[in-house]
């Protein structure tokens, strides 16, 4: 391979300042990062060199090109996947601010989750089990009975982000139809969902009509089997999490915390675990209460 010296290079026709090339080396000074860097932006498609001598293999970029160069290294410093950074270094300014945006105000969300787990873990691994589901106020609820359209799926926990809701707006579209949604929609687990155990696991959404909601399962419904059956009356015991603790594994604190005062007040479960989704998912910030995480007991 052919070692790229870092003198100033050959100068295309006279033009502007930010037109003339520059070797690696060169470059690299001014854009205050290392050939190295430069090499790899180069292999991941971020920053392709002006100009490639086809004879010695030097790589020459332009002066103009030291904008982009710095702010693609600032933005890995930012973690961004590199997908997303040629999405903002390829915007225009505005567009590119908005994208900006939108990754950190995700970033934020997952960071305020990880803080969530971080204090949960420190709890259990302390032995302070009592003292960190203390911090949930667990309650009950008594819920009529009721007719609910549903898909059933086998899923780990990484994909039920994308999968819950997806279904849940396609269940809510069809009970729309089928004499509107009467109650919140809520999610069944039957076996553990994690990274490794895929359940299954059930969206559910309440809905007036059931013999509509039977028509509608059996014709826009069946790509994604969706069903129809009946939610029997029960009593909940359920606690109110925000969006933050939705995220799996943190989650789970909230679940053992209802099973803890279940054990404790020598209750029977009468059904298996669900999450009911109450608030708008996407006006919530990660602060907000969204979800209550329920068990039916007798």
């Amino acid at each position: 391979m052919h070692q790229e010296h870092a003198h100033r290079g050959p100068r295309s026709e006279p033009g502007p300042a930010d037109q003339e090339l520059l070797t690696i080396g060169a470059f690299a000074a001014r854009a205050r990062l290392s050939p190295k860097a430069l090499r790899l932006y180069d292999r991941l498609g971020l920053l392709a060199p002006a100009h490639v001598d086809e004879a010695s293999g030097y790589r020459y970029y332009r002066a103009g090109q030291v904008e982009r160069a710095r702010l693609v290294a600032l933005l890995r410093q930012l973690d961004m996947p590199l997908a997303r950074i040629a999405e903002v270094v390829e915007a225009e300014s505005r567009a590119g601010a908005d994208l900006l945006a939108a990754y950190w105000d995700d970033a934020e969300a997952r960071f305020a989750a990880q803080r969530t787990l971080a204090e949960y873990l420190r709890g259990r691994l302390s032995g302070r089990s009592s003292e960190m589901y203390g911090k949930f106020v667990v309650e009950t609820v008594d819920v009529p009975e009721r007719v609910v359209l549903t898909e059933t799926r086998h899923t780990l926990a990484d994909e039920l982000p994308v999968w819950i809701p997806a279904s849940l707006g396609r269940l809510e579209e069809g009970a729309e139809q089928c004499g509107g949604i009467t109650g919140a929609p809520f999610v069944v687990y039957y076996a553990e969902v994690s990274t490794e155990s895929d359940g299954p696991a059930e969206t559910c959404v309440p809905v007036a009509d059931a013999d509509a909601a039977r028509v509608w399962a059996a014709k826009r419904g069946l790509p994604w089997q969706a069903k129809v059956r009946v939610e029997p009356a029960q009593r909940l015991a359920y606690t109110r999490i925000t969006k933050a603790q939705v995220a799996h594994p943190q989650i789970l604190a909230a679940f053992e915390a209802v099973e803890a005062w279940i054990a404790e007040r020598g209750l029977s479960y009468d059904g298996p675990c669900r999450e009911v989704y109450f608030a708008d998912w996407d006006a919530a910030g990660p602060e907000d209460a969204v979800c209550d995480v329920a068990f039916p007991v007798r």
